[in-house]
């Protein structure tokens, strides 16, 4: 971001639903230094700069070797002997035009540090980071170490004395709709039933909308006490006026300061609780570590007994002083074998927490670190029995840092593998490399396939690595693809763009799963998730799975019969926005979006595909006459086809009056502001707001904006180009006729969603009637009959239906009727009126009922259904989702070698724990006492002979055949 305030809203989009504006223009004042470029470097220097800050200068003196092709991604062989930050260079500054990107090949000084806000050491000396943490410490530079050796990884923060944090958790201050104040010292606020408040003690909070109690409104934020799930207390409220009614209550986040200390060992950031010990002596462990290099000049050997004793020894040393109860000596054994081990699924985790922590010091925005953290997966190494005959010694090849920790052996079988990555977006970009570092599928006999149906976006390019801007609008698998090749040219890896569905079942079928090792899910939705889950369960195969949203991730390990599956997906219809709520009660901005949206969806989308069914289905008006589909009334309600762009602008001022005018003084005729309910209470208040009309004026501005899009878009799908020359809409609309309205006392407005699913049983009968009376008006041209006439002539009887359906079928209609051009919403294209259309049409309903308008950025998150990400949760998780695939291909039988992680890098969460076992079933006695039986499928008729071999299959967990591979006779235990 060169221009200090100008933020590419395009490429950081949904990075900037994580930080926010004002967090991005802070990074982008920032200017960091990173030094060491092997495989943790570059790791970090690629998220940093994919994040946006000002400038980054990556450091190395060193040359590159094999080892570094372990998990170096931007060096290739042919850079060998070559500076590593120098060759890192050209694909370092492509990640990301608005970040200047320099290399430095000379070593660190105090003159270069002090030229930056942030200093990232890796690959260094604990003199190195001694000294220098002081220099920074001393002159207010945020200094963080990170380091990885093998599969133990540390990271540390020291960022000042007086660290000011603005935003500690990032989360969306939590409001809620006020129920009731009372007057009483404490005041106790009541807020309503329909979601938890979500405050915690000693949150402060503010006021605003009450009525009675005004004074409420204009004081400072006060701190609160929880009651209850939807009650808390406040301050003395015995002097202020009654209260009356609505309110809303507002969380007020507070800045917090910390002080750092300069290389404390006390501040230990836990992350596996099953590793306490562990990580506790870890800390002495890499001190050790140090120490053993300063003296010998190299770090351990390689599964050396005399560099195992010679470490373990130091730590002993070290824990004369520390004093810890108890010490995991096998650790610091397993530490000492692995040290030369540089693997690419570690780098990418520590990298993605180093990076974060990056982010936090520029920002001021999430919880940083205080102050170590310790990470190992130790239990990947293989056991014993799983060594076989292999060497763990260099060979000078690009695998040398892993075959370091895992051996020749295992290596040549990651080649063998055979996997299948479904999605090559964020986290599949990130997987993918690191299954080129790693060699997964790069031998004989070894295959990655890659499947994807989406295109490059401009907005993917903020944390889909492998992508660049000349890519946009191709195929993501194929460029993924191409990207993995380059890195590592050995791996055997087909693009595909089918979508994982019961569709392509054809292309993924038995025979391609049974010939899979494994499958890796890197998918953005839940029902891809259960789906892909399902095939993995029906055929036995181990699968992958991780996801983010925003700095929070996890992963999940699927083994058969060792740990459980994904499972079915979880009813979301919990969160589900009541249907009256949207209609006709919404208090909060997501209500009016969702309205939006569902206005969009049925005039531009839904009405159009409907006319084009019509017109090319014989049976669309049978179909629609027998289920009575009374939601089609708002599908299809319309008015005559426009013949000009005139007549757009004419249907979009009026289809402002009904929604904004109209519609709001019936509902208000219905239930006037000031009724009041069975019980006495005002039947306006709590969460319904009462709403208000509003007057069209031209010179409004989200008046206008409103008119341009949806006359702009009705045009569309009716082929019929507009213009967005305010100016001579302006014109325009100067001669439209807005017809007279009058609210009706025989209009029912439901209350509750029960209320409604019960009239509109009671209702199903003429519903098919009535909506083919409106299809006609919205098909036909020459039929001049508008809905309001609808409304009048409509009548349920059997000769009326006759008639209709005997209009429907007149040969004429269809031939009059013209094809539609149906609108797929599209967020992402500011030009296609879309997202105007429902940024103004939200407001304007939100002025309507007085809440609080949203700017298109928050709209487009909301009504866009974006999920906020970043590229520092992307490269965690997909390196946590690789450290659980060693543990799979080297066939671990034993389930507390698997983790389950749930992660949130903005407030430092981190639950690892052992996956849950698979559920268990007793069908029958004849499950723990099995009696064979045979039965013989020829002898069985039709569909019911496959219904028996699929049964019987599933009860025995036995891979389902397809129908040319069952055999005719079955043997069963039951």
């Amino acid at each position: 971001m060169e221009n200090i305030g100008e933020i590419d809203e395009g490429f950081y989009s949904r990075q900037l639903y994580v930080l926010g504006h004002e967090a991005m223009q802070r990074m982008g004042t920032a200017s960091v230094l990173i030094a060491g470029m092997r495989g943790l470097g570059v790791e970090i220097a690629k998220n940093v700069i994919l994040s946006g800050v000002k400038s980054v200068t990556v450091q190395d003196e060193g040359r590159t070797e094999w080892t570094d092709l372990s998990s170096q991604f931007f060096l290739r062989e042919s850079h060998l002997g070559q500076n590593r930050a120098t060759c890192s260079l050209q694909q370092l500054s492509a990640l990301n035009p608005h970040v200047r990107v320099s290399a430095h090949t000379g070593p660190l000084d105090e003159d270069l540090l002090l030229q930056f806000e942030v200093v990232v050491l890796t690959d260094s000396s604990l003199g190195d980071q001694k000294r220098f943490g002081e220099l920074c410490h001393s002159h207010g530079i945020k200094f963080i170490v990170a380091d990885t050796k093998g599969l133990c990884g540390q990271l540390f923060c020291d960022f000042g004395e007086a660290f000011e944090v603005l935003d500690q958790n990032g989360e969306m201050p939590a409001s809620a709709m006020i129920q009731n104040i009372s007057k009483g010292n404490p005041g106790v606020v009541v807020c309503t039933d329909d979601q938890k408040h979500g405050f915690s003690d000693g949150t402060k909070v503010s006021f605003s909308e009450i009525q009675g109690m005004t004074e409420l409104n204009s004081i400072d934020p006060v701190e609160i006490t929880v009651r209850g799930l939807h009650s808390f207390s406040i301050g003395d409220t015995s002097a202020f006026s009654k209260y009356e009614r609505g309110g809303v209550v507002t969380e007020v986040k507070q800045p917090c300061m910390l002080n750092f200390a300069l290389l404390n060992h006390e501040l230990l950031k836990m992350n596996d609780f099953g590793k306490i010990i562990r990580h506790k002596t870890l800390h002495l462990a890499f001190q050790a570590l140090h120490s053993f290099v300063k003296k010998e000049q190299r770090l351990p050997g390689v599964r050396s007994q005399v560099s195992e004793e010679a470490l373990l020894a130091t730590v002993r040393e070290l824990n004369a002083v520390a004093q810890l109860e108890q010490l995991d000596e096998d650790a610091v054994r397993n530490l000492s074998f692995t040290a030369q081990g540089d693997l690419a699924p570690m780098n990418a985790f520590i990298g993605g927490l180093a990076a974060q922590e990056v982010i936090k010091a520029c920002s001021r925005k999430f919880m940083p670190l205080q102050q170590w953290l310790y990470f190992d997966a130790l239990e990947c190494l293989p056991q014993d029995d799983q060594l076989g005959e292999s060497s763990f010694s260099a060979v000078c090849t690009r695998y040398d840092g892993q075959i370091a920790v895992f051996g020749s052996a295992f290596q040549e079988k990651l080649e063998r593998q055979k996997y299948f990555l479904v999605g090559a977006g964020a986290i599949g970009c990130e997987l993918l490399k690191n299954f080129a570092l790693i060699g997964l599928g790069a031998g004989e006999g070894g295959q990655i396939t890659v499947t994807d149906m989406d295109f490059i976006e401009r907005s993917n390019l903020n944390r889909q690595f492998l992508f660049r801007s000349q890519d946009i609008g191709k195929p993501k698998s194929e460029i993924a693809a191409k990207a993995v090749r380059e890195m590592n040219p050995q791996v055997n890896i087909t693009a595909h763009q089918n979508r994982l569905d019961a569709d392509s079942e054809g292309v993924y079928g038995y025979d391609f799963f049974t010939g899979l090792d494994g499958v890796a899910a890197a998918l953005d939705n839940v029902e891809a998730r259960v789906y892909l889950d399902g095939r993995c369960i029906q055929h036995q195969k181990p699968m992958l799975e991780g996801g983010t949203l925003g700095s929070k991730c996890h992963t999940l390990v699927v083994v058969p019969h060792l740990t459980e599956s994904y499972g079915p997906a979880k009813s979301s219809s919990n969160n589900a926005i009541p249907l009256c709520t949207l209609k006709n009660f919404p208090h909060r901005i997501e209500h009016t979006l969702q309205w939006a949206r569902d206005q969009f969806e049925g005039l531009f989308k839904q009405t159009p595909e409907n006319v084009n069914l019509f017109l090319r289905d014989a049976g669309f008006v049978e179909r629609t006459l027998g289920h009575g589909d009374a939601e089609a009334l708002e599908v299809l309600r319309g008015g005559q086809r426009p013949a000009n762009w005139e007549d757009c602008v004419s249907w979009a001022r009026c289809k402002w009056e009904t929604l904004y005018n109209n519609e709001i003084r019936q509902l208000l005729h219905c239930f006037p502001a000031d009724q009041v309910t069975s019980t006495g209470l005002p039947f306006w208040s709590g969460s319904k707001r009462c709403p208000h009309p509003l007057t069209f004026d031209p010179n409004n501005t989200t008046h206008m904006e409103y008119v341009v899009a949806a006359a702009n878009l009705y045009g569309q799908i009716y082929g019929i180009k507009g213009t967005t020359d305010v100016a001579s809409i302006r014109k325009i609309l100067e001669k439209v006729h807005i017809p007279s309205f009058t609210p009706k006392s025989s209009v029912k407005i439901h209350v509750t969603d029960e209320e409604m699913q019960e009239d509109k049983k009671r209702g199903s009968d003429d519903a098919g009637e009535f909506n083919l009376l409106l299809f006609c008006v919205v098909t036909s041209p020459t039929l001049k009959m508008s809905f309001s006439h609808c409304l009048c002539v409509f009548a349920p009887e059997k000769a009326r239906l006759e008639e209709l359906k005997g209009k429907l079928a007149s040969p004429s209609l269809k031939s009059s009727a013209m094809q539609m051009y149906p609108m797929d919403f599209e967020k992402d294209d500011d030009t296609n009126f879309h997202m105007d259309y429902i940024v103004a049409a939200s407001n304007l309903r939100a002025e309507n009922y007085d809440i609080p308008a949203a700017d298109r950025h928050q709209s487009k998150r909301i009504a866009g259904r974006i999920i906020p990400a970043i590229a520092t949760t992307t490269a965690a998780v997909a390196g946590l989702m690789c450290l659980e695939l060693y543990k799979v291909v080297l066939g671990h039988k034993n389930i507390s070698s698997y983790r389950t992680a749930y992660i949130n890098l903005a407030v430092q969460y981190f639950v690892l724990s052992q996956p849950s076992r698979p559920q268990q079933f007793q069908v029958s006695y004849s499950s723990i006492h099995p009696q064979p039986f045979s039965v013989r499928l020829s002898d069985c008729v039709g569909d019911f002979r496959d219904e028996i071999y699929e049964a019987s299959e599933r009860i025995s967990s036995r891979i389902i055949l397809p129908p040319s591979h069952r055999p005719d006779c079955l043997s069963l235990d039951i």
